[in-house]
């Protein structure tokens, strides 16, 4: 326990320290999104009964929480390829599972900062829907599949370079189809058959249903919760390899 708190500490030390410029670049990207399509296209146009601004914002929500909890990895590999903290964790008396649920932890605590902001920023837009428990559920569970993920990636990688060719391949590309911008029903049918293997089609799924107030999808927070959990063991095993 004592070792988790200490990784999960370090990140929080060095997120404090850049608090505001880490506060502002997550601010940057929904600021942007919210102006150019939910200004952009209007109040006018109506996705599922809502104004497409409403639409929008849980698929903000979605993606942001995958994408900055999935940046956990770039703090790991700048510890293991610059400053060498990886090899002094090696050292040191920390147990495999403490150092993977530390930096897990940090991710989730980074996807709930940014969400925070996209709450602040739909405030700001005139937009209010219901952040309850469901919602916050399906945060954190989206938060902790991808930074379950990013430790697993960031231990096999062997360059931060090839960490950013992942993030092209892999992220970028669900951000963009996994429900954010547009309703995934709309889609072919063989489309939407390869869009529901993707866990954030489904987080985008649940915390949109959450923030409109309506019953939750059990089936979507079930899946996430088990493929972030056969990810964290395999995050566990990847760091045992790079451990050897």
């Amino acid at each position: 326990m004592k070792g988790c708190l200490a990784i999960y500490y370090r990140e929080v030390l060095i997120l404090k320290k850049k608090f505001f410029r880490q506060m502002a670049s997550m601010s940057v990207a929904p600021t942007l999104y919210l102006i150019a399509f939910g200004l952009g296209m209007g109040r006018d146009v109506q996705l599922e009964g809502r104004s497409y601004l409403e639409f929008l914002i849980p698929g903000l929500v979605a993606m942001n929480s995958m994408t900055q909890s999935f940046a956990i990895a770039s703090e790991i590999n700048i510890a293991r390829f610059y400053w060498r903290i990886f090899e002094e964790f090696q050292a040191a008396p920390i147990r495999n599972i403490a150092y993977v649920t530390g930096e897990v932890l940090a991710g989730i605590t980074r996807a709930l900062l940014a969400v925070s902001v996209i709450i602040v920023l739909a405030m700001v837009f005139g937009v209010v829907l219901s952040y309850n428990i469901f919602f916050w559920l399906g945060v954190v569970l989206n938060s902790f599949v991808f930074a379950s993920l990013a430790v697993c990636l960031a231990m096999l990688v062997k360059s931060h370079a090839d960490q950013a060719l992942l993030t092209n391949f892999f992220i970028t590309p669900m951000a963009f189809l996994g429900g954010t911008f547009f309703p995934v029903d709309r889609m072919p049918p063989w489309v939407q058959k390869v869009l529901a293997f993707l866990p954030l089609t489904h987080a985008a799924k649940a915390i949109r249903s959450a923030s409109f107030g309506l019953a939750p999808d059990s089936f979507s927070y079930l899946l996430l919760a088990g493929i972030g959990a056969v990810l964290f063991v395999l995050a566990f095993y990847s760091v045992n390899r790079a451990k050897d």
